[in-house]
């Protein structure tokens, strides 16, 4: 809250004609589900009305305090007033530099100022950014990798191989999101250059799993089994139909997923739980990130931090990102996937895959993870699933 009043003691000292410190507080204190939507909407038609550069950066530092919400409408409001300038309208670009500068500024803030630095000054820009290559905002940090693969891409089509290789691996390494990361890592498979994709990315590929506990009517979910109260990989349970025990699994799959399906079978209205341990060589801020498309609770260091009771609606990399203090030495991670009762051929998949990486997505590895176990030779999954007894 002192930052918030800070700030707009900030923006009320300035310039005369520029947007309203309260309409600006009005539109981040903009909530989900319509919440505020009302008033944000007439406190975003009074700042297009201050139509000058000095509102640019009363916004772009009010995006600093905003949700992902009040973020759209800030943004919204400077992208008018940036298109409105007239001719005559100079943006300082030492003001506007500096808080491009400032790494501490929210990332998608930062971005939009370093494109109105390249809409006023393009050649600048262009120096800029093979600074952004590790940048702490991946919006930024997109640019510098990109450059790196057109650099490395027209080097390949001159037979410089050797000279594209070492420029996709500097792309490689500030590279951190899957749309780059593949084709970067494709481009050097082609010029014999295999890429550990799960090192890269930090994806956790060794854990100990048990099952299959009842879901029956979705009840699962909700329901308390032993492991959500006990870790103890030596202990049976009373399953779905048979005992219950730990059991390992190490993935070799190439984005890290982690599939129920192989150890504990082709089964659904199911309970499945896997545990792992995160060696950290010291105590630091993260984020866990999961990919999953059945419903999942995770508990980090014996702490619930999430779960979402949905199913089949899609996976992806990074689809859920969750906060998380490592502790110096070991840190365990627990994960709870359920089966619904589904049956179409698109509901077989029981799987997740997470990683452990820092705000910007690099990832974070362990100190005591081990060699990336090999590829298998691909298996045919059984097309429909079974519903266990």
């Amino acid at each position: 809250m002192k930052s918030i009043i800070a700030l707009f003691t900030i923006l009320a000292s300035t310039a005369s004609a520029t947007a309203s410190p309260e309409a600006i507080k009005t539109i981040l204190a903009v909530g989900s589900e319509g919440k505020g939507n009302k008033e944000a909407a007439s406190a975003w038609a009074e700042i297009i009305k201050a139509n000058n550069p000095d509102s640019l950066l009363q916004l772009l530092t009010g995006m600093d305090h905003a949700d992902p919400i009040a973020a759209n409408w800030l943004r919204s409001a400077a992208e008018v007033i940036a298109g409105n300038l007239k001719s005559g309208d100079k943006l300082s670009l030492n003001e506007l530099g500096a808080f491009f500068l400032d790494q501490s500024h929210a990332p998608r803030a930062r971005r939009f100022a370093f494109e109105l630095i390249r809409k006023a000054d393009p050649q600048t820009a262009e120096s800029l950014v093979p600074g952004l290559l590790n940048d702490p905002s991946p919006e930024l940090r997109r640019d510098a990798v990109a450059q790196l693969m057109d650099k490395a891409a027209t080097m390949n089509s001159k037979e410089n191989h050797s000279g594209a290789i070492l420029l996709y691996r500097q792309a490689l390494g500030g590279a951190v999101e899957p749309t780059q990361v593949k084709p970067i890592a494709n481009a050097l498979k082609e010029l014999d250059v295999e890429v550990d994709l799960p090192r890269h990315f930090g994806f956790l590929m060794r854990w100990q799993v048990i099952g299959a506990f009842d879901n029956t009517g979705r009840m699962g979910f909700d329901t308390v089994y032993p492991p959500e109260q006990e870790i103890n990989l030596e202990a049976e349970y009373k399953g779905k139909g048979a005992r219950a025990k730990w059991q390992p699994l190490i993935s070799s799959d190439t984005f890290g997923k982690i599939d129920l399906n192989k150890p504990l079978g082709m089964l659904k209205e199911t309970v499945g739980y896997a545990y792992t341990e995160f060696e950290s060589a010291g105590a630091r801020s993260a984020e866990i990130r999961l990919g999953c498309k059945n419903a999942w609770k995770i508990w980090f260091n014996g702490q619930l931090i999430f779960g979402r009771d949905e199913y089949h609606r899609g996976q992806r990399i990074d689809q859920y990102k969750l906060p998380i203090q490592l502790n110096p030495g070991k840190n365990t991670i627990l994960v709870k996937a359920c089966q619904n009762e589904q049956t179409e051929e698109w509901t077989v998949q029981w799987e997740f895959q997470l990683r452990i990486c820092d705000s910007t997505g690099s990832a974070i590895l362990a100190s005591n993870r081990q060699a990336t176990p090999q590829q298998a030779p691909l298996e045919r999954r059984p097309r429909r699933p079974k519903k266990s007894s």
